[in-house]
């Protein structure tokens, strides 16, 4: 019989074995990528490691979203090379110890600018990001993710393949690894096959003396995963606007970047788990910790898709399978060193090359043809962008955008107007589809001015007006039937149109405007 506890949110149900069997597994999942994070910029191991152990340990209890894994991520990690650019550009022979210094205030000013989002209550904008943006992103992920074991396929410190047993070997045991995780579900769910993978592959690697790269293999010579506790870091920097100037553009990205992937990675988990979480709340929890990462020698970081697959594929629905990922990740640190540096990397890969066939929507193949050109186009490019550059942020940024044009190019072509003179000799115009930036010039095409009787009405039933061009367009064909005498009438404008007349009175000249108590098409969001 399974026994149930509440941990932070009394009405989620807790399941002890699977929360803490899943989180063991992507403590073990975490230490790789934490290790090959940290070496982008060319930091120490233990960087990664004390980043992904405060990461993953705060977000789980304050986090937006029970069950997703933070933790040092590429993305963060690419940013502070180009950080680590320019000071060594403005300081030749700057110190090591200095550039830290610099990274851990960059990491901190990153967190108090996520907290700020969370405040202002800014992460409902991630709605903003269309379907196809999300496809493109979880499928740029997903390759991502896939590509980034190759390097355990070459030899240590070269670019040349692995040849011959080597090559076999650790191919057997990814292959292997595979199959348990993909075949023993079907015989059992009573603990994770993640976790049944990596301890069957570790155990006959270790028992039978296989020689394969292990964990080991994959620091420089001399690092280790050996550490205590995350030593207190106060980043000693002069606090001179000089400092702020060269660490504020790379703290603005960190906090970006983080909140985009944090963000999208919380609606991915939404939907696979059929509930919702807290955008905002997650901001404030990924700001501060890492805030707190940057003051205890963290490289900082955010959510990780790979790692939150892997918890919520294991059943993991609650905070406490976080909350373990990031104590055994300390215990490994302070006292399991020596045991995980001989974990075989083919039985880490297996893991992620299952963690990317998971993560990618194949589902999204069957669009193609189905989907508006258009979003098709995004969704590859959005694709494409991501696992090219790595940039996400980018990635996503340019998809929205691409998308929002190509929703304003659409909705500029529906703009209509049914024409008709009735009994008294009046022209109607009956305006069809949003009036707005881009369907302005198709709007004023419609009128014949010269060639309209005296009295025109323009009637808005069924239409919108949107924005400042809609209004700069009723003004200016208003104005061009008032410099040849002739009287309009603007006919059932939506209150909130009305409110955007009146308030541009002091910049347009608005003629007469009709509204017979008729209301459309009013926002009361």
């Amino acid at each position: 019989m399974r026994k149930y506890f509440n941990l932070f949110d009394f009405k989620q149900k807790v399941d002890y074995k699977t929360e803490i069997l899943s989180g063991v597994t992507v403590a073990l999942a975490l230490v790789p990528e934490a290790i090959a994070f940290a070496l982008i910029p060319g930091f120490s191991p233990l960087t990664g490691l004390y980043a992904a152990f405060i990461l993953a340990l705060v977000t789980s209890i304050l986090g937006g979203r029970p069950g997703m894994i933070s933790g040092a991520t590429g993305a963060v990690a690419v940013i502070f090379v180009g950080l680590i650019l320019e000071l060594k550009r403005n300081f030749p022979g700057i110190e090591p110890e200095t550039i830290l210094n610099y990274v851990f205030a960059t990491v901190i000013l990153a967190g108090v600018l996520q907290i700020l989002a969370g405040v202002l209550r800014l992460g409902k904008f991630i709605r903003l990001v269309p379907h196809p943006v999300m496809f493109g992103f979880v499928n740029g992920l997903a390759i991502i993710i896939f590509m980034a074991q190759f390097p355990n396929f070459y030899q240590k410190g070269t670019e040349d393949l692995l040849s011959g047993s080597a090559m076999y070997v650790m191919l057997g045991l990814t292959v292997l690894t595979m199959l348990i995780i993909w075949g023993l579900p079907k015989l059992t769910k009573t603990v994770p096959s993640s976790l049944v993978a990596i301890v069957v592959v570790s155990g006959i690697v270790i028992g039978f003396g296989i020689e394969t790269l292990t964990v080991a293999d994959t620091m420089r010579e001399g690092e280790t995963i050996k550490g205590g506790f995350p030593p207190l870091s106060i980043p000693q920097l002069p606090f001179t606007w000089e400092t702020f100037k060269i660490i504020i553009p790379y703290a603005g990205i960190v906090a970006g970047v983080g909140l985009i992937e944090s963000l999208l990675t919380l609606n991915i988990i939404d939907e696979i788990t059929d509930t919702r979480g807290s955008g905002n709340r997650e901001c404030v929890a990924q700001g501060t910790a890492n805030i707190l990462s940057g003051f205890l020698s963290g490289m900082g970081g955010c959510a990780m898709i790979g790692q939150s697959l892997i918890n919520t594929s294991s059943g993991a629905r609650a905070r406490l399978s976080g909350i373990t990922a990031a104590i055994m990740l300390l215990v490994f640190i302070m006292f399991g060193s020596s045991l995980i540096e001989q974990l075989p990397m083919a039985a880490l890969v297996g893991l992620m090359f299952m963690v990317a066939i998971g993560t990618f929507e194949w589902a999204s193949f069957k669009t193609f043809g189905k989907m508006p050109k258009s979003d098709v186009v995004v969704m590859v490019l959005v694709t494409l962008i991501t696992a090219i550059t790595h940039n996400l942020a980018v990635a996503v940024l340019l998809g929205v955008i691409i998308s929002a044009l190509a929703y304003s190019w659409e909705n500029a072509k529906r703009i209509r107007a049914r024409k008709f003179v009735d009994k008294d000799g009046v022209k109607h115009y009956e305006i069809y589809g949003p009036l707005f930036f881009g369907s302005t010039t198709l709007f004023t095409e419609k009128f014949d001015v010269p060639n309209d009787p005296d009295e025109v009405i323009i009637d808005f039933k069924e239409s919108r007006v949107a924005d400042m061009s809609g209004i700069e367009a009723l003004n200016k064909i208003t104005e061009r039937y008032a410099k040849i005498g002739k009287k309009v009438h603007l006919r059932y404008l939506s209150k909130d149109c009305i409110g955007l007349l009146e308030s541009a009175e002091d910049i347009i000249e608005v003629n007469v405007i009709e509204d017979p108590t008729y209301k459309v098409m009013v926002d009361s969001k």
